[in-house]
C-alpha cells in the first residue's frame, strides 16, 4: 500500500505556480488576484477559506477575503458578486459553500462571471466540461485528476466506482473520468443512496472514489485487493483526545481498508490540499484567459 500524498503533490504544484508568478513579477506583469467571499461562521468553511488565503501567500498571488455574517441578504450578496465580476483587479473569486438557507445557492453561482468562476460551478463551465472544451473544471474533481496523473495511476480501461452524486464532486468527476483524456478513459459507475447491491458494485472496482459524506462508510469487505481509493470525505466528529475537540474523518475506514489497497489517500492530507491547488491553477488560467 502506498499513500497518495495530497500535501506533497499540492506543494509541487504550488512551486510551479510560484515560478510562474515570479516570472511575471520580474517582467512587471499583473499578479493573479483571488477573492473569497465567506458568509457566516461555519468552522469547516472558515478553515478551508483560510487555507486558500495561505496558499495565495505562499505562491505570491494577491488575495482578498470578504466576510459577511449569516444574516446577510441575498440581494446584498448578489450585489457583491456583481461588483467582483466588474472589478478588473480580481481575476477569479469564489463564494464559499454552503450558504445560509435563506440564500439561493444556484442563483448566486449563476451570477458569477464564468470567466472568473475559478470553483468551476457555473453551468457554462460545467457544460464545457461535458463537451471537453476549454473552461474551468470543478476544483475538487480537477485536483483528484491531478493527484492521479502526478502519481502515475493508470486509469485507462479501468473500472471506476464513484460513491456519491453531488454536483460539486461525484457527478462531474464521473464525467471527467469517462472522457477520452489522461487521466480518463475509465468505465465509470456512479452510485448513490438508491443504488441496489452497492457493495457488489464497489467490490468490482479498480478505482473507488468515496464522496458520500458518511464517515467510515467504505469498509474492507467492500474493497478488492489492489484497488486504488480516493477518499473525498471530510466530516468533523467529536474527539475528546484532540485539543480542538474534534477530528476529521473520511468516508473510508482507513485502518482496515488501507492494507488491501495499492494506493489510498489519507484524511486529512489527501484530496483537500489538491482542491486548493486546483483552485490556484484556475486563478492563473483566469487571468491569462482574460488577457491580463
Amino acid at each position: 500500500m502506498q499513500l497518495l500524498d495530497g500535501k506533497a503533490t499540492a506543494q509541487e504544484i504550488r512551486e510551479e505556480l510560484k515560478n510562474a508568478v515570479d516570472a511575471r513579477r520580474s517582467k512587471n506583469e499583473k499578479i493573479p488576484h483571488l477573492a473569497a467571499v465567506l458568509v457566516g461562521n461555519d468552522g469547516g468553511s472558515l478553515t478551508y477559506v483560510n487555507a486558500k488565503v495561505k496558499a495565495c501567500e505562499q505562491i505570491g498571488f494577491d488575495s482578498s477575503l470578504i466576510k459577511y455574517d449569516a444574516q446577510v441578504t441575498e440581494e446584498e450578496l448578489l450585489a457583491k458578486v456583481h461588483e467582483l465580476n466588474n472589478d478588473d483587479k480580481i481575476d477569479g473569486f469564489i463564494v464559499q459553500l454552503p450558504l445560509p438557507s435563506h440564500i439561493d445557492e444556484l442563483k448566486v453561482t449563476q451570477a458569477i462571471d464564468p470567466l472568473k468562476d475559478v470553483d468551476g460551478f457555473h453551468p457554462e463551465n460545467l457544460g464545457k466540461m461535458v463537451l471537453n472544451l476549454p473552461g474551468f473544471l470543478p476544483a475538487t474533481p480537477a485536483g483528484i485528476l491531478q493527484l492521479l496523473k502526478r502519481n502515475n495511476i493508470e486509469t485507462s480501461g479501468k473500472d471506476c466506482v464513484v460513491i456519491g452524486r453531488s454536483n460539486i464532486v461525484g457527478m462531474p468527476l464521473s464525467i471527467m473520468l469517462a472522457r477520452s483524456t489522461n487521466p480518463g478513459n475509465c468505465t465509470v459507475t456512479l452510485t448513490h443512496s438508491r443504488t441496489k447491491d452497492l457493495k457488489e458494485k464497489v467490490l468490482k472496482a479498480d478505482i473507488i472514489i468515496a464522496a458520500i459524506g458518511k464517515p467510515g462508510f467504505v469498509t474492507a469487505d467492500m474493497v478488492k485487493d489492489g484497488a486504488v481509493i480516493v477518499d473525498v470525505g471530510t466530516t468533523r466528529v467529536e474527539d475528546s483526545s484532540k485539543k480542538n475537540g474534534w477530528a476529521l474523518k473520511g468516508d473510508v475506514a482507513f485502518d482496515e481498508v488501507a492494507p488491501k489497497c495499492s494506493y489510498i489517500t489519507p484524511v486529512p492530507g489527501g484530496v483537500g490540499p489538491m482542491t486548493i491547488a486546483s483552485l490556484m491553477i484556475n486563478t492563473l488560467q483566469s487571468m491569462e484567459l482574460r488577457g491580463k
